[in-house]
């Protein structure tokens, strides 16, 4: 398993639209997510530790932003033939044992992850309500252990931020968790 870091924020690159299939059973676009002040969008998957580390702050932290018009949706991008643990089943399995709040879409082409430049799980692009990039940061400091409680809430102050001033912090700390796993990546 390799750890990676994305890039920091691309202000102001434009959200990309997508149509996927969602746990739920319905066809998701971006349009049918966006929140009335901006979107979270964020490529998780079910196995990797980063993302079993923060699950539950995610669900609160998307929980908390809908009332502040910050709608959340979370895509899963890896290759589900090398690691059954993300299939599409257990992708349900998972948002009904955490009860998510957001949809919770499968990218099995792989496309909608790379034309958004994603390179591991978590990886967060939030977004103000003209469809522009104002974070690409961290969940708070935990790693594949979860933080302390006490811990500053990095992702959902800026996306606080966000839907106060549809302008993000300057300042923003990088996600870090596993590699996307990519189909017959060498």
């Amino acid at each position: 398993m390799v750890s990676l870091q994305p890039p920091v924020c691309d202000f102001g690159r434009s959200i990309v639209d997508f149509s996927l299939p969602g746990v739920d059973g319905r066809s998701w676009a971006k349009d049918a997510c966006m929140g009335e002040r901006g979107l979270l969008v964020m490529f998780i998957c079910n196995h990797c530790p980063y993302v079993q580390a923060i699950i539950d702050r995610i669900v609160r932290d998307t929980d908390e932003l809908k009332p502040l018009g910050i709608n959340s949706v979370a895509i899963m991008s890896n290759d589900v033939s090398s690691y059954p643990d993300d299939s599409f089943e257990n992708m349900q399995t998972l948002a009904q044992a955490k009860q998510f709040g957001f949809p919770y879409l499968l990218d099995e082409t792989q496309e909608i992850a790379k034309s958004y430049g994603a390179v591991c799980t978590p990886d967060f692009f939030g977004y103000n309500a003209a469809g522009e990039l104002q974070y690409r940061g961290r969940l708070d400091a935990s790693r594949k252990e979860t933080a302390s409680g006490d811990v500053r809430r990095d992702l959902f102050e800026a996306m606080k931020q966000v839907a106060e001033t549809q302008q993000g912090p300057s300042e923003q700390i990088a996600s870090m968790g596993c590699s996307i796993k990519w189909r017959n990546a060498a």
